[in-house]
C-alpha cells in the first residue's frame, strides 16, 4: 500500500487531475465524488491501467457521517493517510446577492466551508504527532474569486472561498508543531465543467481578455502546484498560497 491521499470532489476537473498526477507520484488515491459514480470509477480504472492505486469512495463532504465515513474507508482500502487535498465545491448559477436565496447560502456554505473544516479536522486527527500520527499535508483549494469578490456572479462562492484562505492560515499556525503542513492554491479562470454548474460554459472564453496571460488555464497546471504542496519538496512552507491565475 502507498501513502494514502484523498482527494475530495476528485471526479472530474481539478480533482481529477490532481488524482492522475498523485497516483503517478506514488501516492494511493480517495476518489472522493457525490453523484458522479461513473465518472469516478473510470477515473479510477485508469489509474489502475497505469499501475497506480486507487479507489472511488461516495460522500457528501457536507454531512459530518458521510466524512467519517470517507476516512474510515480510505485507509481501510489504501492504508494509512498521508494527505488531504480539500478541493469540493459548491457552485451555483450566476445570479447577484440581491437576489440569492438563504437555502442557496446554505447549500454552498455547508459544502465549501462546514464541508472542508470537517475534512480537514479528521486528517489532523490522523496525521498530527499530537495523536501519534507521523505528519502530513493537507492543501486546500480556494479561488482567485475570495480577492476578486464575483460581484454580480458568485459573491457566495467567493465569500466560501475566503472562508478557505483564513482556515488554511489559522489551521497551519495550529498544527504545525505538530507535523501537518496547511497551504492552498488559488486557481483563476480554468477550464473545467465548473462554469456550466454557474449556466455559461464558456465563461473562461469570454473573461480570457481580462487575464494578463491571455488563455484560460488547464486543471493539469493547477495540479502540478497542489502536488508540490503536498509534497516533501515544500517541507518548509506552511500557511502560504500559491495562485495559478494568469496574472490576474
Amino acid at each position: 500500500m502507498g501513502q494514502t491521499v484523498i482527494i475530495t470532489g476528485a471526479s472530474r476537473g481539478i480533482g481529477a487531475a490532481t488524482a492522475l498526477l498523485a497516483a503517478r507520484h506514488g501516492y494511493a488515491i480517495a476518489v472522493n465524488y457525490l453523484r458522479q459514480q461513473a465518472t469516478a470509477e473510470a477515473l479510477v480504472a485508469q489509474i489502475r491501467a497505469a499501475g497506480g492505486e486507487a479507489q472511488a469512495i461516495q460522500a457528501d463532504i457536507a454531512q459530518e457521517a458521510d466524512v467519517l465515513r470517507l476516512f474510515q474507508q480510505a485507509e481501510q482500502m489504501l492504508g494509512p493517510l498521508r494527505g488531504l487535498v480539500n478541493n469540493a465545491a459548491r457552485l451555483e448559477t450566476q445570479m447577484r446577492l440581491d437576489q440569492m436565496g438563504a437555502d442557496r447560502l446554505q447549500r454552498v456554505f455547508a459544502t465549501n466551508v462546514i464541508g472542508s473544516l470537517l475534512c480537514a479536522r479528521e486528517a489532523v486527527k490522523r496525521l498530527s504527532t499530537r495523536h501519534g500520527g507521523k505528519g502530513g499535508a493537507i492543501v486546500n483549494v480556494s479561488s482567485a474569486a475570495a480577492r476578486l469578490g464575483s460581484a454580480n456572479e458568485y459573491i457566495d462562492y467567493a465569500a466560501s472561498k475566503g472562508a478557505i484562505n483564513t482556515l488554511t492560515l489559522g489551521l497551519a499556525r495550529e498544527v504545525a508543531a505538530e507535523g501537518i503542513r496547511v497551504n492552498a492554491v488559488r486557481p483563476g479562470f480554468i477550464y473545467t465543467d465548473m462554469h456550466a454548474d454557474g449556466g455559461e460554459p464558456g465563461r473562461v472564453d469570454r473573461l480570457t481578455p481580462q487575464i494578463p496571460m491571455q488563455r484560460g488555464g488547464q486543471a493539469t497546471e493547477v495540479a502540478e502546484a497542489i502536488l508540490w504542496l503536498l509534497s516533501d519538496a515544500a517541507s518548509y512552507t506552511t500557511g502560504s498560497f500559491i495562485e495559478v491565475s494568469g496574472g490576474r
